[in-house]
């Protein structure tokens, strides 16, 4: 739940990546493609321009053949079989360019018939042309076979790839179609747009669909231990975290009112108390389906304290945001400010659901009431600055970008034991290209939190923008997961830079572990995207001999 675990990803459905995703190479984030395809684009945009536009029109002119004879003399008996059938081809684009498509398809299924097998360039055009034409009249089966002919013949036609991609999504065939739109991103080297959006199209498409499947059935999985107590120390009234009194009779604080009469000795709400107080973690997810109608349950107590109403309220709602229920979320927060408007942690907890939402002024809004109510809370402060920063820096207002930057120098001054206020400093600052002192505010956050694993992977990534150490930025991720083998960010990180470096049997690897980790479904859903990407090339450099260029 902490914000500085990983980059935010919004929830705006504008297909961007991850917010604030730290660039292994220092290049732009392309489209919406984001961390899948990173790569160095040696070559320029001088095509960007042709390279952006439709491609629906056939090819070859459409005017007659200039040979030897011409297509406009009549003796065609006279002509070569290649300059009959051009002759075909122009005649049928002359159809095509008139709307006139039936026309066109038999004008190129005559070049088809009277081109000699050896040309095989000009046999290749006059497929692809013909599956233009079907592409007109949504004949989607008759345009992949026209374009596998075409591609057969002429193995890196860009256009005949894009076209029986675009057919196959059309048919739901998302995996063909996703193998097909990968090629053509590498041979376009990633300039253009429309096959970047379809592969953004078809990877999230599929990302969705695994991880709804995988997340629905897959075995309930306890966070690490630095995750669990990261979540608790961001509640300043929590009570599952206070110590157990025997048989819950004790009401030292007067937060536990009802709380002894109502909920048993039994209930799997007390126990998981019990096992926090012994960290013994393991045992609270196992007890997790008979703490949730002990929640529930809390939450409709008359007699219950407001507090651990409340309380009750906050831990539902996060349980919400975890199965991707914003509105469920947002509801049981509400409720909870509604019925204690003064407990600092509702204030605190719904300001970290808007920025997950990007609704990161009503997040301002939810900081400083928390602030308000509770001045020394430091994580509050230090979100605070990090959601004002997020949006002076996404509005691209340069001078509330530097407020919100002195903002995180008075946090860490008034607050030097927050490791949250220099990790999330860290990344603005990596913004920025201050990139020797953001390595301060890492190092600063390891002093202060040695086994935290997420602060080892943004300082691995760093070394990677900053200093374009490879082998220091592995070796920090690889200390990441040594700390904690649930880092699903470390793996998912790992997997990226596999990918640049051209090792995608180990990036997919990197991948399937960062999947059985994730926390919630949208993350496992991002995840498949980056697996897929890297499967999709693995299958193109088998059938096309394509590899982007690598780190």
């Amino acid at each position: 739940m902490m914000a500085a675990s990983k980059p935010v990803e919004p929830q705006s459905g504008s297909g961007l990546p991850r917010w604030q995703l730290a660039l292994l190479v220092g290049t732009p984030i392309v489209l919406g493609v984001g961390a899948v395809y990173l790569w160095n684009r040696s070559r320029g945009k001088e095509k960007q321009g042709k390279r952006n536009g439709e491609r629906k029109t056939p090819e070859g002119s459409a005017s007659p053949v200039q040979g030897q004879h011409g297509a406009t003399n009549p003796e065609l008996e006279n002509m070569s079989p290649l300059d009959r059938a051009q002759s075909a081809k122009n005649k049928g684009n002359k159809y095509f360019k008139a709307g006139k498509y039936e026309q066109a398809i038999q004008c190129y299924t005559e070049a088809i018939s009277l081109c000699p097998k050896e040309q095989k360039g000009d046999l290749s055009t006059f497929y692809q042309n013909r599956a233009a034409a079907y592409e007109q009249q949504l004949k989607w089966t008759e345009v992949i076979q026209d374009c596998s002919q075409a591609v057969e013949l002429n193995p890196c036609y860009v256009k005949a790839l894009f076209r029986r991609a675009k057919a196959l999504e059309k048919l739901g065939n998302k995996k063909e179609c996703l193998e097909d739109v990968t090629a053509v991103c590498i041979l376009e080297v990633f300039q253009n747009q429309q096959s970047m959006l379809l592969a953004d199209k078809v990877l999230k498409q599929l990302g969705k669909e695994k991880a709804k499947e995988k997340y629905k059935n897959r075995e309930p999985l306890m966070p690490s231990p630095q995750f669990i107590k990261s979540y608790f120390s961001s509640f300043t009234d929590d009570i599952i975290s206070q110590p157990l009194q025997k048989g819950e009779k004790k009401d030292e604080d007067k937060d536990k009112e009802g709380e002894a009469s109502e909920v048993t000795g039994s209930s799997g709400y007390l126990k998981a108390k019990q096992y926090m107080e012994e960290e013994n973690y393991d045992k609270i997810i196992s007890n997790a389906t008979a703490a949730q109608p002990d929640l529930d349950r809390v939450i409709n107590m008359d007699d219950a304290s407001v507090k651990l109403r409340a309380n009750a309220l906050i831990k539902r709602g996060s349980m919400y945001m975890q199965q991707q229920q914003p509105q469920l979320s947002t509801q049981d927060f509400n409720m909870a400010a509604e019925i204690d408007p003064r407990n600092a942690d509702v204030y605190h907890h719904r300001g970290q659901l808007k920025i997950l939402l990007d609704q990161v002024e009503e997040a301002v809004g939810d900081f400083d009431e928390c602030i308000k109510l509770r001045p020394d809370s430091a994580l509050a402060q230090a979100q605070k600055c990090f959601a004002l920063y997020r949006q002076a820096y996404t509005g691209n207002n340069p001078s509330q970008v530097q407020k919100a930057m002195d903002g995180f120098e008075d946090v860490i001054r008034r607050f030097p034991k927050c490791a949250e206020g220099y990790a999330l400093y860290a990344q603005a600052l990596t913004d920025q290209q201050q990139f020797g002192k953001a390595d301060e505010m890492y190092d600063k956050c390891i002093e202060l939190e040695p086994d935290n694993a997420t602060t080892y992977v943004h300082k691995g990534l760093l070394q990677l923008q900053w200093k374009q150490d490879l082998e220091m930025g592995l070796e920090l991720i690889s200390k990441a997961i040594e700390i904690d083998n649930k880092c699903d960010f470390a793996y998912e990180t790992m997997g990226t830079i596999e990918v640049q470096r051209g090792n995608l049997d180990k990036a997919i690897d990197m991948f399937n572990k960062a999947i059985n980790l994730a926390k919630s479904e949208m993350e496992m859903a991002h995840l498949y995207s980056l697996c897929d990407a890297a499967y999709a090339q693995t299958e193109v450099a088998k059938k096309y001999g394509l590899k982007p260029p690598t780190l």
